[in-house]
């Protein structure tokens, strides 16, 4: 399970938390009136199928509202539902009336703010008309011996305090997760267009490569049939250059697919920094202020541009620190985040598998692991000189 359906989860959990409480509400009045040998099952068995079927249609709703739909027609049934088991169990709100409220911190769920308070005081009315029909039947007021008045004063604080706090709560629940979900989506966006831009770059680099031996090759092995009637010492030589041509062609592009091309070590950290920062990942780079040995800068930029698309595609980061120091006897690159990889740390991937094979031949090792402070960090130090 990752993040985002971990995030989703705890939301489903917080809102349906809201429904099992008005059944441990509902158990307590039940307990109540059969202590007091107040309950009347004729009223309290239909009650309770209406509770049972208001509280079948809750999941399906708030799944829907997860999925950003509103389902108008179950809301409406369980809204019957909940009104149904309410009148008939007795509307005292700390009792059956809280089916009604349990309605309500769904109900608003995905509407418009309007339509949130209009859906809230509808239901505050209905709630104070229906306690103020049956309020002899209320548990409060009967407790309390309060007269009508006394009882309508009660029962329209308790429910307008519940219409004006429980909506607004849920529907903050839901806002957060719709946020998270939208961050979630900006930043698989971000990681397309980083791995986008990369087969971008690879392409520009083996167009760059290979693109002027290969027109040259062209023209001259043109050229060399042209000659070959005429001057075949002259063609045999253009065809020795064509021959050098297609074997330097082919060394430059065997370089390229296996990565030994040099980078610009400083281009790649400002590159990866805008994309991870594009990614809403704050990055902080650590350089020396000294140049790095010859052939470790290269060795460094494509470990760096590996960790940072695994920053990006396996972790949930929110912070990524890149250092680079050296001495006399060895260079190190670290590269630390706050979003600990899924993956264990003997599972490195064909990624940085293959970046640990880049170093090893240069005489380096790879580490990659979590931290005991909750972070992922990974390294790369090679000796100096380096032996490859």
């Amino acid at each position: 399970m990752n993040e985002i359906e971990r995030a989703r989860r705890y939301t489903w959990h917080v809102l349906v938390s809201g429904i099992a409480a008005t059944w441990v509400v509902i158990a307590i009045s039940i307990g109540v009136r059969l202590e007091e040998g107040l309950l009347d099952w004729w009223r309290i068995g239909p009650a309770l199928i209406a509770a049972i079927g208001f509280t079948s249609l809750c999941p399906r709703i708030i799944r829907a509202v997860l999925d950003r739909r509103y389902p108008t027609s179950l809301v409406v049934v369980a809204a019957v539902l909940a009104l149904a088991a309410a009148v008939l169990g007795g509307p005292d709100p700390a009792a059956w009336g809280f089916v009604i409220v349990a309605w309500l911190s769904i109900a608003t769920l995905h509407i418009t703010r309007r339509a949130s308070l209009m859906v809230a005081l509808g239901t505050w009315l209905a709630c104070v008309g229906a306690s103020a029909a049956t309020w002899q039947d209320n548990l409060f007021a009967r407790g309390l011996e309060l007269t009508f008045q006394e009882a309508l004063f009660v029962n329209t604080l308790i429910y307008g305090v519940f219409c004006v706090v429980v909506p607004p709560s849920n529907r903050l629940w839901v806002w957060i997760w719709m946020l998270a979900e939208e961050a979630h989506k900006g930043r698989a966006a971000h990681t397309k267009l980083a791995l986008a831009e990369e087969r971008l770059r690879f392409a520009r680099d083996l167009h760059d490569l290979v693109g002027h031996q290969l027109s040259a090759i062209a023209v001259k092995t043109e050229l060399a049939v042209r000659l070959s009637d005429v001057d075949g010492d002259a063609a045999k030589a253009e065809m020795a250059e064509v021959n050098t041509l297609t074997r330097k062609a082919l060394k430059e592009l065997r370089q390229a697919v296996r990565g030994y091309r040099e980078l610009d070590l400083a281009a790649e950290v400002n590159s990866v920094k805008g994309v991870l920062e594009a990614a809403g990942v704050r990055c902080e780079v650590r350089l020396p202020y000294r140049d790095l040995p010859p052939g470790v800068a290269p060795v460094f930029a494509y470990a760096v541009r590996e960790a940072v698309t695994n920053v990006l595609k396996h972790s949930t980061a929110t912070f990524c620190e890149i250092t680079i120091r050296f001495t006399e006897q060895e260079a190190e690159l670290g590269v630390r985040n706050d979003g600990v990889a899924r993956r264990q740390a003997v599972d490195l991937g064909s990624g940085l598998a293959g970046m640990g094979e880049r170093l090893a031949a240069v005489g380096g090792k790879l580490a990659a692991h979590p931290t005991g402070d909750g972070q992922f960090l990974l390294t790369a130090v090679v000796s100096l000189p380096l032996t490859g």
